[in-house]
């Protein structure tokens, strides 16, 4: 039967071809710093299974330091990172095909240097670092954005008298169960508890604090797959505390060094997506990202390695796959990009950066 189905192809003309290379591509979205060249957003096209990339669009704002994306992926929310009356947040529709975004509109964030923002679909909140405060937005039925309806305000109490002086906020993030959000207070080595099952738009301040060691400085946060884990980077002491997470209830269980030349500049949290590794970057002195072996039933975590990166890892991402860690070297004006084994956690430079002026933020959509 092989061989008359091979005569019968090669009397009518067919020949044999090569099959297509598989192709694997991500919308890759960039916030950036506009103080020196930068445009604003700038969209590409990221295969996932080749790890090369092509530009797509630039999409104009100063200052789009963070953003996030809804959960369809049409809605882009982005803050213009401004230390005055002039600090907002932008709502615009996106369209994750072309990488283009057409504007909704924008609403002043009355809290100075908003640098994190995240969305439950019905509302969206901002961290103003400076500003000391959380921003909360209703949503509107396109998606635009209402004034502003809460500003919550961080407090202090920390030990240093330079970082800690005056409130910080620097996280916002929606449990996985959607009925709370957990905030950074920066300046006062605590994490907020808030409500949003009660009432959906309007989120209400608990008495419930998860205190971490003094002079930590809370930066950013991630979770577990199940949720069953809260991991919480410290700017401060460059540290990573692990929380168990129940119905609301918080415990730590395990605070571990990122690396060894302390600075106090540690920056991001990102867990693989397999859960089975966990990614902190530390900037200034000796800039990488601190690599953990996550034990998935315990939560609790192993280092086992560092990977220096370019200079200011403000902010890194990793490919939906597993396959790409993808760095913005924000001081060295490039995106790197770096191939991760998946047995061990541990990262290869392939020396194909990206350049662009002062990339803070990487997002991906799918």
């Amino acid at each position: 039967m092989k061989r008359l189905l091979f005569a019968i192809a090669m009397a009518v003309g067919i020949t044999a071809c090569s099959p297509t290379p598989k192709t694997d591509e991500l919308t890759m979205i960039v916030g950036t710093y506009t103080n020196a060249g930068s445009e604003g957003i700038y969209t590409f096209k990221f295969d996932q299974e080749q790890g090369t990339v092509k530009p797509l669009e630039v999409i104009k704002m100063e200052n789009p330091s963070y953003l996030t994306l809804s959960k369809n992926q049409q809605l882009m929310y982005v803050v213009s990172e401004k230390n005055d009356e002039t600090a907002a947040l932008a709502a615009f529709k996106f369209d994750k095909e072309s990488g283009k975004a057409e504007l909704i509109n924008t609403q002043p964030t009355y809290g100075e240097d908003p640098c994190y923002v995240a969305t439950n679909g019905k509302i969206v909140t901002t961290a103003n670092y400076t500003g000391g405060s959380m921003s909360v937005f209703p949503l509107r039925y396109d998606g635009g954005l209402e004034p502003v309806d809460t500003v919550f305000c961080g407090n202090t109490g920390g030990p240093d008298m330079s970082r800690q002086d005056t409130p910080h906020v620097h996280c916002t993030a929606f449990t996985p169960d959607g009925k709370r959000l957990l905030v950074t207070d920066f300046s006062a080595d605590r994490i907020l508890h808030l409500d949003v099952e009660a009432d959906p738009m309007k989120p209400h301040l608990l008495f419930d604090t998860t205190p971490l060691n003094k002079d930590s400085g809370p930066r950013h946060i991630t979770f577990s797959q199940d949720g069953r884990y809260v991991y919480i980077v410290s700017e401060l002491s460059e540290a990573v505390t692990v929380c168990s997470y129940n119905e609301g209830k918080m415990e730590v269980i395990q605070t571990i060094e990122t690396h060894r030349q302390a600075d106090r500049h540690a920056a991001d949290i990102h867990l693989s997506p397999d859960g089975k590794f966990l990614y902190a970057s530390v900037r200034n002195v000796e800039d990488g990202l601190a690599i953990f072996k996550v034990d998935q039933q315990t939560g609790i975590l192993e280092k086992v390695g560092y990977q220096p990166t370019g200079k200011h890892p403000r902010n890194f991402n990793i490919t939906p796959n597993g396959k790409f860690v993808l760095v913005a070297a924000m001081n060295d004006h490039k995106i790197e990009v770096f191939e991760r084994n998946m047995e061990t956690g541990l990262l290869k430079n392939l020396h194909r950066d990206i350049s662009l002026s002062e990339p803070v933020c990487i997002v991906f959509a799918k």
